[in-house]
């Protein structure tokens, strides 16, 4: 068995696809448009893992209420330097629910409120401003 994606429904594909590129490094990987099935499917993965997947998926139309599901918790990205990457997404509108006080671990959101962890690779970075004194912000 092979583990192959996790799937993630959006009502705003541009906004999400841009905060996976452009705010944690991914790259798409392949784009499906179904004329038959009114959906588009466009598949992400990190540059280190181009095997495992993010498929987010716009069913065309849908006003659906995706909700704040808590049988879902997060999805979960190892990063080379915590405080710069959370820097980076503060820096194109991105809230950080959850700041790196630790130097170990932050909580941010996709524009469709999906959850993402963020772990430093190997030890935590030594706790730094803004972060060490930032309190979390909503939920995560």
């Amino acid at each position: 068995m092979k583990y192959l994606h996790a799937m993630l429904r959006v009502h705003d594909l541009d906004a999400t696809a841009r905060f996976l590129t452009e705010g944690l490094g991914l790259v798409q990987t392949r784009r499906m448009d179904s004329e038959a099935g009114r959906f588009t499917l466009v598949y992400f993965a990190a540059p280190a893992n181009p095997d495992v997947e993010i498929e987010l998926t716009l069913n065309w139309g849908s006003d659906e209420d995706y909700g704040n599901a808590r049988n879902f918790g997060h999805l979960a990205f190892e990063v080379d330097d915590i405080h710069a990457i959370c820097a980076h997404l503060q820096g194109m509108g991105v809230t950080i629910n959850r700041p790196p006080r630790d130097g170990r671990m932050a909580f941010v959101k996709t524009p469709d409120g999906i959850s993402i962890e963020l772990l430093q690779k190997g030890e935590a970075l030594a706790p730094t401003e803004p972060w060490a004194s930032m309190p979390n912000s909503g939920d995560w």
